[in-house]
């Protein structure tokens, strides 16, 4: 199988693409290497893919519609849309350059697959899209129509987007809504990571609200696991599919994961909620078990551990 990966140098992007060529299959990647965190990061997820038979990559942007022609030229047998603005409190600050990003790209790679005959997407969305509703788990059945900050509604219209393309083009699309990705490879801003970088720094940490807001933690390993085991399946339509642990814990408990990890305790400076942050996520994970056998296998303790191991070295 031959499978294009947008984001291919990023933090899901990198894991995914050593599983599958690990299992023998060829990756395209692109990737532009934006300078939303230190881009030395992604070139070194990018060297590590270069040791593999089978791995190219392209530094261009998804945007670019002359970059993206050529990928699409050779045909591959799917693509997995990972690429984009990521964020929520920058997109409230930034969100011209989200709307741009996250709609132009994913509008100019179907127009493309479209162009090219590629039938086949696995785009990347967010449990973002479900604001902040009271009602848990959340399911791909539940109202998303309220998106309450511009990183969620340019998700939400992502989908919408690939609903367009699937209807009038007969394309196969299935929307995965990540919840919360955490693991080794991940960004700096996010808050596992940033957290541990900095209680190793003896310095405290910033904590938004009273710590009581609940995440569905998922580690990556997990979710490359579910886009692989969807990728394998060969679904046809148009789909929506939660990947999620389905065991929410509070920020407290996720500090306190990582103090264990690290034998140390943690400051905490507490500072007000955030605008667009959203008081808890659970996913409801059933529909994706039974499509495709999806089954997070990693509780946040294990996870937290292996985070920290891969951070110490």
């Amino acid at each position: 199988m031959t499978v294009l990966i947008t984001g291919a140098a990023g933090f899901i992007g990198s894991h995914l693409a050593e599983k599958l060529l690990r299992d023998g299959h060829r990756v395209l990647g692109i990737d532009n290497f934006d300078p939303f965190y230190d881009t030395d990061i992604k070139r070194q997820n990018a060297e590590i893919l270069s040791g593999y038979q089978g791995f190219s990559l392209l530094e261009a942007d998804i945007r670019d519609r002359a970059a993206v022609d050529r990928l699409m030229a050779q045909h591959p047998d799917a693509v997995v849309h990972l690429a984009a603005k990521a964020g929520v409190r920058p997109s409230i600050e930034q969100p011209v350059d989200y709307v741009d990003v996250n709609l132009m790209g994913t509008t100019q790679l179907l127009d493309s697959m479209k162009e090219h005959g590629v039938k086949r997407m696995l785009f990347a969305s967010s449990s973002s899209v479900y604001g902040n509703q009271a009602k848990t788990p959340f399911s791909e059945s539940d109202d998303v129509g309220f998106p309450i900050s511009p990183y969620a509604a340019t998700k939400r219209s992502g989908e919408l987007l690939c609903h367009a393309y699937h209807h009038l083009y007969g394309m196969d699309i299935a929307c995965l809504r990540f919840f919360t990705v955490y693991g080794p490879r991940q960004r700096p801003d996010l808050a596992i990571r940033k957290f541990t970088d900095l209680a190793l720094r003896n310095q405290p940490i910033p904590l938004f609200g009273d710590g009581s807001s609940r995440r569905d933690y998922t580690f990556v390993d997990d979710i490359t696991d579910g886009i692989r085991g969807l990728l394998e399946k060969q679904l046809h339509g148009y789909g929506i599919f939660n990947l999620g642990c389905g065991s929410p814990v509070t920020l407290l408990e996720m500090v306190q994961a990582i103090e264990k990890a690290l034998g140390r305790k943690i400051q905490i400076e507490w500072l007000p909620k955030q605008p667009g942050d959203v008081d808890q996520t659970h996913a409801d994970v059933q529909k994706a078990f039974e499509t495709f056998g999806y089954e997070p296998k990693t509780d946040l303790e294990t996870g937290v551990r292996k985070f920290v191991e891969w951070y110490l070295r």
